[in-house]
């Protein structure tokens, strides 16, 4: 296709990764007038990343930090004349990440305190006083012999399933609990111990107290189950003080102390379709935690799918506290996820009513932060079609916000968008077998409602949903000419519980009875031509992808990437396989029966039926969905004879996609498009 910049911008092509830009998280200063956020972008083959001081008025943006440095996890200090941050170096990734200050009166960052192997998270105590920190602790867990730098142990001894995490590689070590105090320097003290992690730090408002996730199950790796604990700031004795049915995360304590709230679920090994709810529960731990909205049925956090928001960073969806008699949390629904604001009762920490959304935009939020007292709450998301920007939202009580309730203060994250073809976003509804499936449509700018080569992409998960944004590739494929079809399909999340259900243990069920519902709608419609359809997805999409082209013949041309070809070796393989087959019913293969389910709902066990040609795209290093699983779909395929090539990207993770080395990526997304050219295109 010929290239051409006219009035609808130049069209998008594979190097548009080394000008995208991330606002990928950030921090409320306590005045409510300021924002700390932080700002990625490529440089070379590596990612930095810049803190930046956004004024929430008509100033300008500032940046705070330079360098060859990736600066991430901004938090103000509790009088807001410093912020604490995490440094790493990306051109030197041997060094192990410190934790830094910058007095934002003047000067520059100093280092309050390193560690030997690096520093994950930090808080600080109320006061400003202390720090507490998450980081790796000695001894390892399963190394055999010394490892030093340039060498590897003589071996690893392992004797549980929690030794591996795409996108980290082996757990050496347990993330574990250190304070000290917050002076250039400091010498950080070991608070915690033992055969579990720390995460999720959260200091009671006397600063007497933190309080943290953690499993200390002695089957955690088979039974996860996370609960609530506190140990006193000076050390000591930790002891639960919220555990639920299911599990429980993010503790934030009320403004009093009186009461911690946390996200979980309280149905005992709960299943996928189990939203995780919002729950509070006394600080001390001398009663059950109850839930504040029992009936929601949409997951509190952020569950859409847009490589837009950067997939570097945790999401920082909350609670938070914004008063005595409410909390604020991010909660996904229908492919958005926006703050949303829970009534409590102070006196009993029960609920005091209903929760309200913020705003019905259609946005994406990934962070966010508060200031107690006040009702302004910012977030860091994408709205509309948008790269991620800082924005606010009035959630004061009695108000519901609405699709003007956001306000956007920057444009640093959204800037490299201009002058770039952008694709136009229709949302349909689309009937299936199990009612309306909500459907982004992505569309050449004024094609229309004409018939094009149309092309299916399918998220992850399957508890994914794509988002009003759409991601690069999306992009790419609109300015190629083709129409993309983003379906949030059976097994979705932010739909219900009813909506995820029937596609629990059915695999290739009616998740592909809505893909094919999906594309027969956009067919009778006129937009989509039947002659020319693609079909794309990663991971669980890869497998949705895989399984299409094996018990369909409805598609031209296919790519996946790191999908599950073979459920008997994901089991096993993937980093946390067991208990996700429990919760998802897929199954084990430990009887006669559970193996022959599970080849039933292999890709592997119908390739002899494909013939539609295939990329296969895998990261090598991916502990998702390894790359052993893929081979045996490509050897086999190679050795039937069909249309097949798979490629291999070194080094890289599950997420590749969105955090993978940016040449890798670019490959990638040419190799996408020359495929579907080729093979639909002629």
């Amino acid at each position: 296709m010929t290239e051409r910049t006219d009035a609808l911008g130049a069209p998008m092509m594979p190097k548009v990764i080394r000008r995208q830009v991330v606002l990928e998280e950030h921090d409320l200063a306590p005045t409510g007038r300021v924002a700390a956020i932080v700002r990625r972008f490529v440089a070379g083959e590596t990612y930095r990343s810049h803190l930046w001081l956004a004024p929430l008025d008509r100033g300008r943006p500032r940046q705070l930090t330079h360098g060859a440095v990736r600066d991430t996890h901004p938090r103000f200090s509790p009088d807001g004349s410093g912020l604490g941050f995490l440094r790493s170096l990306p051109e030197h990734p041997e060094e192990p990440t410190r934790l830094m200050v910058l007095d934002l009166r003047g000067g520059e960052p100093w280092t309050l305190a390193t560690l030997a192997h690096g520093i994950a998270a930090f808080a600080w105590d109320p006061s400003g006083d202390r720090v507490a920190v998450v980081a790796p602790a000695d001894p390892p867990r399963f190394l055999v012999g010394k490892a030093t730098p340039g060498s590897s142990p003589t071996a690893r001894r392992i004797d549980r399933l929690d030794w591996r995490l795409d996108g980290v590689g082996i757990l050496d070590r347990r993330d574990q609990l250190w304070v000290g105090p917050a002076r250039e320097g400091a010498r950080l003290r070991q608070v915690t111990r033992g055969d579990f992690d720390v995460r999720d730090l959260a200091w009671s408002p006397d600063g007497s107290t933190i309080a943290f996730t953690t499993d200390r199950s002695p089957d955690s790796d088979l039974h996860p189950r996370s609960t609530i604990w506190a140990v006193a700031a000076k050390g000591g004795t930790a002891h639960e003080v919220l555990a639920l049915g299911g599990y429980a995360h993010s503790p934030a304590y009320s403004p009093d102390g009186r009461w911690l709230a946390a996200v979980g679920v309280a149905e005992p090994t709960p299943l996928d379709d189990i939203s995780p709810g919002l729950f509070v529960g006394p600080a001390d731990g001398s009663a059950d935690a109850q839930p504040l909205a029992p009936t929601l049925d949409r997951p509190i956090g952020v569950w859409v799918d847009s490589d837009l928001n950067g997939w570097m960073t945790p999401r920082r969806a909350g609670p938070s506290w914004i008063a005595a008699d409410a909390l604020i949390a991010l909660v996904s629904s229908e492919g958005r996820s926006v703050p949303w604001r829970f009534p409590v009762d102070p006196a009993t920490g029960l609920t005091a009513g209903q929760p309200a959304r913020s705003t019905d935009a259609d946005a994406a939020c990934w962070t966010l932060a508060v200031v107690p007292g006040q009702p302004v709450v910012s977030v860091v998301g994408t709205l509309d079609g948008r790269a991620m920007e800082l924005m606010t939202v009035d959630t004061g009580k009695g108000r519901t916000g609405g699709k003007s309730g956001l306000r956007t203060w920057t444009s640093l994250g959204s800037a490299w968008q201009r002058g770039l073809r952008k694709p136009e976003m229709r949302r349909l509804m689309i009937e299936g077998a199990g009612g309306a499936i909500e459907t982004w449509v992505a569309s050449p700018p004024g094609s229309g409602d004409a018939s094009l080569p149309t092309i299916v992409d399918v998220h992850g998960g399957p508890l994914g949903a794509w988002a009003p944004a759409p991601s690069l590739e999306v992009g790419l494929l609109v300015s190629r000419g083709y129409r993309v079809l983003l379906p949030n399909i059976r097994g979705s999340a932010g739909y219900g519980r009813a909506w995820i259900r029937p596609q629990l243990g059915d695999w290739g069920g009616v998740d592909a009875d809505d893909v094919l519902a999906v594309v027969d709608g956009a067919v009778a419609l006129g937009l989509a031509d039947p002659a020319r359809l693609g079909i794309l997805g990663l991971s669980y999409g890869g497998f949705v992808t895989q399984w299409l082209i094996a018990t369909s013949d409805r598609f031209r041309a296919a790519v996946e990437e790191n999908g599950v070809t073979n459920q008997i070796n994901a089991w096993a393989n993937c980093d946390f396989g067991v208990a996700y087959n429990r919760s998802s019913l897929l199954g084990d293969p430990l009887t006669q029966e559970g193996m022959e389910r599970l080849w039933q709902r292999s890709p592997l066990a119908h390739v002899r039926d494909v013939h539609t040609p295939l990329l296969m795209l895998q990261a090598e290093a991916d502990r998702r969905d390894p790359a052993a699983d893929n081979e045996q779909f490509f050897v086999a395929l190679r050795v039937l004879g069909r249309p097949v090539e798979y490629v291999l990207y070194p080094e890289e993770s599950h997420l590749y996609s969105a955090v993978g080395r940016p040449d890798r990526r670019i490959d990638r997304m040419t190799r996408m498009l020359d495929w579907f050219d080729r093979h639909l295109l002629g």
